[in-house]
């Protein structure tokens, strides 16, 4: 960028033609402009930096207004060469010196200054192994020279360190030949070597061993590469970089809603179907995670992850170089995994039992549907289809013996209390049926009973001076009353007449009426405290029934 322009004022013409110079020299079209020393002038420079002002300015592209003066002059000539470090200046003293390093013993240097390690005695005290006294050039480095970080360094230095990965790489290369000669045949590399040494044999050839070629560093160590763009280490990294073709429309563009699948930029992936209304068979691109479980993909996955796991415990399994014996010794993993579950299962079983637990339920019952038509009708009939089975429940029903028709249950019987069957009215458990004469046996019993509880309550009224049980029972307990009982003789036609009642009352009770008749009961009591009379007591002990006795359900087990 010339300079000169402001030196006289430029004719429209000139302008145009300095500012097409100025933008062909920007667009590198154009060669840059040079300085009085021949260095060029960047172009990008801003015009109040590049310009001079009117009493610097020469007439010529320059930059040397924006340099200090005598900057030069003060940059001295070491940064050009290299300068000795941690160089002796001759034989070491005999003794110590005054001044010099008390560890040491050096007089370039203090005790604070020192880089030897620290003695337990220093030469002060033992005037022995004094060190000589390094070279000390006196340096006048410049601004540059002195936040240079490599000034003074020996480049020979490096040799050495390059020597020592040399040989480093050449024991393991070693290494690695030992172990490929030690390896079946199944490996490509040893493929590779006996075919390399057959041939070889062919031709006459008296030297057996592979070639230089052949073990090259790209073929050996090619599976272990590191990818271009990955900081990882091969033998960690699991996952495959996801790159796409260039011509390919890419993920976040099939659907520019911004509230369908996500698309994560740093990794370059979307899990979801951008396409949520088209079926992921039509749609062009149906998520990751379609692509990842369909079609033999997780077979893939699996088959990769083996091959990991078997490589980092130590096997010699590698996808890529041998898929076959990859995919034989995967199947051969499952199958004896497989039988290894079984034989654990099996001693499980044996050892704590609960096979019959492992059954699995038919499919119709746990989900409770079957592919069977029923039709209903209005009224809950079954119209077409198989009518569905009542539900029954875990106690034996319907369950008939000794030629009953009717099952234990089916009969009560009002008078006595007592259940039966209901095909033979009898009141006997397990007893044998007798069907339509045992009702008729069971009336006339009924029957012949009443006719013996009035024929009995006949004597009753004859003798006068019979006791009732009540009596009976008040006497023993209270001996005063034996003689007070005579004369409260009990009205045995009343006891009749309320066994006629009692009866009555049952069967208006097994009819639905009233039980008890309040009023009629409490009549002519009125203000006085009711009373159970011995009539009544009486009636209620010749009508009670019998399973209040305690013998009346008992059985001789030796009949």
């Amino acid at each position: 960028m010339a300079s000169s322009s402001a030196v006289g004022k430029l004719s429209r013409e000139e302008f145009r033609r300095q500012k097409d110079l100025d933008a062909a020299r920007k667009a590198g079209t154009a060669p840059a402009a040079l300085d009085e020393e021949g260095r060029p002038i960047n172009p990008h420079i801003p015009q109040y930096i590049s310009q001079a002002p009117w009493y610097l300015d020469t007439g010529a592209p320059s930059l040397n207004h924006q340099r200090r003066p005598g900057a030069d002059d003060r940059t001295s000539t070491i940064t050009d060469g290299w300068y000795d470090r941690s160089l002796k200046s001759g034989p070491a003293a005999k003794k110590y010196r005054k001044g010099a390093c008390e560890n040491c013993g050096a007089i370039t240097h203090k005790r604070q200054d020192c880089l030897e390690r620290p003695r337990k005695k220093g030469a002060k005290f033992t005037n022995t192994n004094i060190a000589p006294d390094e070279i000390i050039q006196n340096v006048e480095a410049g601004y540059d020279a002195k936040r240079d970080r490599w000034n003074g360094y020996d480049t020979s230095e490096h040799k050495k360190i390059y020597e020592e990965y040399e040989a480093v790489e050449a024991e393991r290369q070693r290494l690695r030949e030992e172990e490929i000669d030690n390896q079946t045949t199944t490996d490509l590399a040893a493929v590779r070597k006996v075919a390399k040494a057959g041939k070889t044999e062919k031709e006459g050839d008296a030297d057996f061993g592979s070639s230089d070629e052949e073990d090259a560093d790209e073929d050996k160590y090619a599976d272990a590469a590191d990818a271009v763009g990955q900081k990882m280490d091969t033998k960690t990294r699991i996952t495959v970089r996801n790159l796409r073709i260039r011509e390919d429309t890419a993920k976040y563009l099939i659907n520019l809603d911004p509230s369908s699948a996500y698309y994560d930029p740093k990794t370059r992936s979307m899990r979801d179907n951008p396409s949520q209304n088209v079926p992921p068979e039509d749609a062009q691109f149906a998520g990751d995670n379609f692509l990842r479980y369909s079609g033999e993909a997780p077979e893939v996955q699996e088959l990769q992850l083996f091959a990991w796991t078997s490589a980092a415990r130590g096997n010699d399994v590698h996808l890529n170089a041998n898929p076959t014996q990859g995919q034989l010794l995967h199947k051969e993993y499952k199958e004896k995994k497989e039988v290894l579950k079984d034989t654990s299962k099996q001693s499980v079983l044996s050892k704590y039992g609960g096979a019959e637990y492992l059954e699995s339920v038919p499919k119709e019952l746990l989900q409770g549907q079957s592919e069977e038509y029923v039709e209903y009708s209005r009224t809950g009939q079954v119209i077409h289809g198989k009518e569905r089975v009542k539900t029954r429940s875990k106690y034996p029903e319907d369950v008939l013996i000794n030629n009953h028709t009717s099952v234990w249950g089916s009969y009560y019987e009002v008078a006595s209390g007592l259940w039966g069957y209901g095909c033979c009215h009898s009141t006997v458990h397990i007893s044998y049926c007798t069907g339509e004469a045992g009702k008729d046996a069971a009336r006339a019993s009924s029957a012949q009973n009443l006719l013996m509880s009035s024929a009995s309550a006949a004597p009753l009224a004859a003798d006068s001076t019979s006791k009732s049980l009540v009596e009976t029972h008040l006497e023993k307990g209270d001996p005063d009353r034996k003689g007070k009982g005579k004369g409260k003789e009990v009205d045995q036609g009343r006891i009749v007449d309320g066994l006629s009642e009692e009866r009555k009352r049952k069967a208006r009770v097994d009819d639905g009426d009233d039980r008890f008749n309040k009023k009629s009961k409490n009549e002519g009591h009125e203000g006085k405290k009711f009373d159970v009379t011995e009539e009544e007591l009486e009636k209620y002990r010749m009508n009670r029934r019998m399973t209040e006795d305690p013998m009346a359900n008992y059985v001789d087990q030796d009949l």
